[in-house]
């Protein structure tokens, strides 16, 4: 499946470690936007789309995002195994643990190719940006 368009929306300079947002096409045909460039310890890397792992409220049900503190249907107190400990010593694999990828690549290859044409089309668009 070839990648026919790729859209880089570029964020504003910081200390900020996501660069861009990106859209990206295949094949004329099938769109997967929220694409994320971010500049990670061994440099930039691409993040498919995800979304916040939730759990069920034990009062009612309703599904609530991961550590919530209180359920968003009810309004009743959620209690998390560790909820009481500091959070400072947080790993970014833990945070990454909270998040499930909604559309992702299944082989390294598809990977590495829409890695390649995402960074190529930000180091384009980046390149053409006024702020650089």
């Amino acid at each position: 499946m070839e990648i026919t368009d790729v859209r880089i929306f570029l964020q504003p300079r910081g200390d900020n470690k996501l660069k861009a947002y990106v859209t990206i096409t295949f094949e004329n045909s099938f769109v997967v936007r929220n694409v994320k460039v971010i500049e990670g310890t061994k440099g930039l890397f691409v993040a498919m789309p995800s979304e916040r792992v939730k759990e069920p409220c034990p009062k009612c049900g309703f599904r609530n995002v991961v550590r919530s503190k209180f359920c968003n249907q009810c309004g009743a107190g959620l209690t998390h195994p560790g909820q009481h400990e500091e959070r400072t010593g947080e790993t970014p694999e833990e945070r990454q643990a909270e998040h499930r990828d909604i559309a992702h690549p299944i082989t390294m290859e598809c990977r590495e190719y829409i890695q390649k044409k995402v960074l190529d089309a930000y180091e384009a668009a980046r390149s053409q940006s006024p702020e650089q």
